[in-house]
């Protein structure tokens, strides 16, 4: 009892270490929509601060299938969220989704 004990807690931090962190992979982002979501990416695109959880989701989804070219910036955001996992994209989506 005492080792199963052991083994779902080392599970539990191991699956929280790996989780994605939204705000860390939201600096590459900031570059271009700014700190807070508040900027035109390169003037072009729409302004993500305010956008709910699942528009993000859906949008960053349609960028790495490259099926989404909003602005022209398909190209350009497939690059960008081309190596991010099913998880990331949530958890970017959900720390955007809370920008202010």
């Amino acid at each position: 009892m005492k080792k199963l004990a052991v083994l779902t807690l080392a599970a539990a931090v191991a699956t929280t270490l790996m989780a994605a962190d939204g705000a860390a992979l939201y600096k590459k982002c900031a570059g271009c929509h700014g700190a807070n979501g508040e900027k035109k990416a390169l003037g072009k695109s729409e302004v993500i601060k305010g956008w709910p959880k699942d528009k993000i989701v859906e949008a960053l989804k349609g960028y790495k299938a490259g099926t989404r070219n909003v602005h022209g910036m398909g190209a350009l955001m497939k690059g960008q969220v081309a190596n991010l996992s099913d998880a990331d994209i949530e958890a970017l989506a959900d720390y955007i989704s809370k920008l202010k």
